[in-house]
């Protein structure tokens, strides 16, 4: 009976009512995020016997392999670099045009320019990739500028099919990422604060220094991740402007996966790249605490 009792009371419970609220969604993330990254884990300590044979034995021949090969470890520190190029040339880009907006742009039109802020994403990722792969080319609309008002007499060859085409694509995909979470923050920014700091004899730059950027910091801490950590993973932009010089570590794990056929090395190499990738993050989260509570 006061089992009966207590069963009736938990089920008419907030807690139940939560639960049942929640799990959905909870079961959505374990099947579809918990679940292939266990599986990856767990692949990438299995041995390859064969093509599509496999010895279960749990093992770290794939991540020694990986750490003793020097092509694994040159394409991850590659990819690193140019993430860390593509994140900072992004947010560096991505913040006055942010600030333009959130401070000199009329409250009646800041919808309008995040609108348009936002048109990149209506066409789609490829066609934006083989619009830099036209412009960049060879014989495409920088150098045929260049040789028309007579600045290079031969057409530039370092600007595709190599790392800084890869930089400069990947900047231009991910710019609208950037925009919008440094744009939120310098919203929230008390205007009087600002005014109060040219009361007391600042400078507009100063006051920028001094207020307007240490506020923003969780935004721009936002971008920075959001941008960063996509694009280590990129595989597409490399693949297609990349060349030989501008290859990252996702093109050799899609080729470990879908060409060499050695999904355990391929896995080894992804369990690799999101522990860069996670380390880095959690390094600069924590360098920047301080400004982030302040911010908030």
């Amino acid at each position: 009976m006061a089992s009966a009792e207590r069963f009736g009371k938990w089920r008419r419970s907030e807690g139940l009512r939560g639960w049942l609220m929640v799990s959905p969604t909870a079961l959505y993330a374990l099947a579809f995020l918990a679940v292939p990254l266990v599986a990856i884990v767990a692949l990438s300590f299995v041995s390859q016997t064969g093509v599509v044979t496999y010895d279960y034995t749990p093992t770290w021949k794939n991540y020694i392999e990986a750490f003793v090969e020097p092509q694994y470890r040159a394409l991850i520190l590659r990819s690193v670099i140019i993430s860390l190029a593509v994140t900072a040339l992004t947010v560096l880009t991505a913040f006055p045009v942010a600030y333009f907006i959130s401070f000199h742009v009329t409250p009646s039109r800041k919808s309008l320019w995040l609108f348009l802020i936002t048109i990149p994403f209506w066409t789609s990722y490829l066609i934006r990739v083989f619009l830099w792969k036209v412009i960049l080319g060879y014989n495409g609309v920088v150098n045929s500028a260049l040789l028309w008002l007579g600045v290079i007499d031969e057409p530039l060859g370092w600007i595709n099919y190599n790392a800084n085409a890869v930089v400069l694509t990947l900047a231009h995909a991910y710019a609208p990422f950037a925009i919008l979470p440094i744009f939120v923050a310098l919203e929230k920014i008390d205007r009087s604060l600002l005014e109060a700091g040219q009361d007391l004899g600042e400078t507009r730059f100063q006051t920028f220094l001094r207020v307007t950027l240490p506020l923003a910091v969780p935004g721009v801490v936002a971008a920075v991740l959001i941008v960063f950590i996509p694009t280590i993973g990129d595989y597409v932009t490399p693949r297609l402007i990349g060349g030989k010089d501008g290859t990252m570590i996702a093109n050799l794990i899609q080729s470990q996966f879908l060409r060499q056929n050695n999904a355990p090395l391929g896995s080894a190499l992804a369990v690799i790249s999101m522990i860069t990738v996670a380390a880095i993050s959690l390094v600069f989260v924590f360098l920047n605490r301080k400004n982030m509570r302040g911010g908030q």
